[in-house]
């Protein structure tokens, strides 16, 4: 383990153009030390060649011979991961090139071991979306399961106190598994800074019914946590009341965007 380096795990699948995008919102970060782990999903459109065509020996390429999924594929790159510091970039969105050292500044003058940002969206063309969501300055492990408060590209943790984290292989709600875990072992931190964009696409999770969100709820609690029906269909419930906070006390304007 490697102590200043960052190691920022990214899945891809089909989206060389958008992971180009992601890559070159990392290659601008004002904090150089860090590592990038692109796993391609058995993508066809060549995600793969385009991440290897930066010839930057900070991006570190792997491959799933067969489609995996996020789930496996972050449980991989998590594994090869080299940096005591673990952040999370998705194949789709980017950060403000002062993401990194931000967070890590926030982190090591306040002893946390898991943060998260502010987070603002734009559409799957890039255009802005006027909105900024936040969350909770501190998220114990409770907190966090009433609702899953970071976005992905948001949070960094601190491997040294968290350890190794490998997580089910579901197809939805991998991430949130994934911060169930962390927050039993650190409580999480806001950074209240917009420093990380997340596009908005046709098919992704924010774009689905009510009821498709309680099924993936549900099956993370049960299949993940491992939590009886009564127990998980409870903690299923508390993220549908707690959505209608994050809209209602934790969403803004964003005033500016940076991509």
């Amino acid at each position: 383990m490697t102590n200043d380096l960052v190691s920022i795990i990214t899945p891809a699948y089909n989206c060389a153009t958008f992971l180009r995008e992601a890559i070159e919102s990392v290659r601008a970060q004002s904090y150089p030390n860090w590592e990038m782990i692109v796993v391609d999903d058995a993508s066809s459109d060549g995600s793969l060649a385009c991440a290897e065509g930066f010839g930057d020996p900070r991006i570190r390429c792997l491959r799933n011979e067969v489609r995996s999924g996020a789930a496996v594929s972050r449980n991989l790159a998590l594994r090869e991961a080299r940096g005591r510091w673990i952040a999370f970039l998705d194949a789709d969105d980017v950060w403000s090139p002062l993401k990194l050292e931000h967070q890590l500044a926030f982190m090591r003058e306040n002893g946390y071991a898991f943060s998260y940002t502010g987070r603002g969206f734009m559409a799957e063309d890039a255009t802005p979306i006027n909105r900024y969501v936040t969350g909770p300055r501190r998220i114990t492990k409770w907190g966090m399961y009433c609702f899953c408060w970071p976005g992905c590209l948001s949070v960094m943790y601190d491997s040294s106190v968290v350890g190794l984290i490998q997580v089910a292989d579901l197809k939805k709600n991998n991430d949130y598994a994934m911060w169930l875990k962390v927050s039993a072992l650190a409580d999480c931190y806001l950074l209240d800074e917009d420093l990380a964009t997340y596009r908005v696409r046709k098919g992704s999770i924010s774009n689905h019914s009510y009821l498709s969100l309680i099924k993936w709820h549900y099956r993370m609690f049960r299949l993940s946590e491992g939590r009886n029906v009564v127990v998980s269909l409870f903690w299923t419930g508390m993220n549908l009341v707690f959505g209608v906070v994050k809209k209602v006390w934790f969403t803004k304007r964003r005033i500016a965007v940076e991509v």
